[in-house]
Order: structure tokens, then C-alpha cells, then sequence
């Protein structure tokens, strides 16, 4: 067999075959079931055949939450050690968390409530982040500030901060025929 990877929209042939105690499925280009594949269904081990056309698989989306971003986020939050940002580093910590980006190192219980310490594996650097005990009702809110501040960072001093959106400006609209015509006259 040719060994040839499939094009999107090429048709191929699979036989199914039972042999040395293993199922081996085997995909066959056109070309080549022409000039081999006949006379399959009489071979030892055989189960089945079938045909099809070829689908490329679709590109992998990009990934929702960028793990650089989402990191580099809760690092600049730390830094500012601003109570403000309590909650949405948490959830930051937990999304990375779920992502396997950051782990669970330790939790602690202390008067103020628990302390989860989070570990990055690939460089050692340790976060500590404190559980702000947040209820059912304040999650949402938490989200929207984390989307808005994965979208357009910290506020900056002075500026209205979630920014604006921008709305865009309306293209001018192309004459008519009929306005041409009126204008002609």
C-alpha cells in the first residue's frame, strides 16, 4: 500500500480483518484497493469491508482560557497585593488549576479562613492565595471581572475601567439605483 496520507474528499476503502489473535483495521486509498484490494473478502481473517470519503478533521479551536494570559493575569494581581482583586485571583487560580497549570501544594486553615498554597510545576514559583468564601450569588459578578481583566488587563490610573465598548462606525451607504437615477434627472 502506498502509505500516502488522505486528501479532504478522497475516497478510501477499510477492511476489517481478524489476525494473530488481534483486530487490524486497514484504510486503503483508491488507487491502491484497484490494484490490490479485490478479492479481500476471500482472504483469511476477514470481517468486513466498507468505503467512504475522507473528512479532514477541523482545526483545533483555539483554547477559551490562554494559560500564559490567565497565569501572567494572577501574577500581576498578586503583585499589586490589592484586596481588590481577592476573588478574581482565586478564580483565576482555580481556572489555572483545572487546567493543570498550577497544583495544590498545601491548604492551610487560618483565623481569617483557608489559604491555598499553589504550585507552577515547570518553575517551583509558589502563590499563595486566600479563599475569599465566596457565596452562589457573587460567583457571576467574580466572572465577569475575570473575563473583563483577561480581555483588557488592569485598570489604568485615570481610565473609566471595564473600558467602553467600542462601538464600530457605520459604513456610508452605497447609492441606489434609483437615487443615482434621481440624482441624474
Amino acid at each position: 500500500m502506498c502509505e500516502q496520507a488522505f486528501e479532504d474528499g478522497a475516497g478510501y476503502h477499510t477492511v476489517l480483518a481478524h489476525e494473530n489473535h488481534e483486530y487490524l483495521r486497514r484504510d486503503i486509498c483508491h488507487g491502491c484497493w484497484e490494484k490490490q484490494g479485490e478479492g479481500a473478502a476471500e482472504r483469511k481473517g476477514f470481517i468486513s469491508h466498507w468505503q467512504g470519503t475522507y473528512e479532514s478533521p477541523p482545526a483545533t479551536p483555539p483554547d477559551a482560557i490562554q494559560k500564559a494570559t490567565a497565569e501572567s493575569l494572577l501574577r500581576k494581581l498578586l503583585e499589586t497585593g490589592d484586596a481588590r482583586w481577592r476573588e478574581a485571583s482565586y478564580i483565576l487560580a482555580v481556572m489555572l488549576e483545572r487546567k493543570r497549570v498550577l497544583k495544590v501544594k498545601e491548604q492551610l486553615r487560618e483565623e481569617s479562613g483557608r489559604v491555598f498554597i499553589y504550585e507552577q510545576p515547570k518553575s517551583g514559583d509558589l502563590f499563595t492565595i486566600p479563599d475569599p468564601d465566596l457565596k452562589m450569588e457573587e460567583l457571576e459578578q467574580v466572572q465577569i471581572e475575570v473575563a473583563a481583566l483577561l480581555e483588557h488587563g488592569l485598570p489604568v490610573a485615570g481610565e473609566e475601567w471595564p473600558p467602553l465598548p467600542v462601538e464600530p462606525e457605520p459604513e456610508p451607504a452605497e447609492a441606489t439605483e434609483t437615487e443615482e437615477a434621481e440624482t441624474a434627472a
